[in-house]
């Protein structure tokens, strides 16, 4: 895949509003959203409008609970806040591009952490493939493929429109 041939954000977001949508009609219970930052905050808040759901989205980060938080450290990116209950909620989370599994598991303990949700859904814009860990989308808009050493990254300009960067994968 080159920058050429980056997929359309923008039209993507439309997919993916049009899941959520699907996601949360089907659903027996209230869904709340938790967007995991930046990428899939940026999500959760625009779909939060978009669906003229009540009260805020969550952002939830992974920073706490990553597998090599030794490396990386605490990132500047947000922290959690979470503007409704965790226990007993039905929580639907949010990502821009699900790739390893490993953030949504840091995301997970990070959730786990403000209390005992009644379940957990996610919804990403693309998946990439490439899974380490026995996790799956219940909406995903696209699913790519990358080269090696490349990952897909969301960018969001000052009128909050979207796109994808393609970067260099940090080892």
């Amino acid at each position: 895949m080159t920058s050429s041939s980056l997929p359309d954000a923008e039209a993507l977001y439309a997919e993916l509003l049009s899941g959520v949508k699907a996601l949360i009609s089907a659903a027996p219970h209230p869904l709340v959203l938790a967007g995991i930052t930046s990428g899939g905050a940026w999500l959760a808040e625009r779909l939060q409008r978009d669906l003229g759901l009540p009260g805020g989205a969550g952002v939830i980060s992974s920073s706490m609970h990553r597998d090599d938080f030794a490396q990386r450290g605490l990132a500047a990116s947000a922290q959690t806040v979470l503007p409704f209950d965790v226990n007993g909620a039905h929580v639907l989370l949010i990502d821009d591009v699900l790739y390893t599994g490993r953030t949504l598991r840091a995301v997970i303990n990070e959730l786990f952490d403000y209390g005992r949700p009644a379940s957990v859904r996610l919804a990403v814009l693309v998946d990439r493939g490439g899974r380490e860990l026995p996790i799956e989308a219940n909406f995903c808009a696209a699913r790519v493929q990358l080269p090696q050493g490349q990952s897909l990254d969301l960018a969001r300009d000052d009128g909050g429109r979207l796109s994808f960067v393609l970067e260099k994968e940090e080892v």
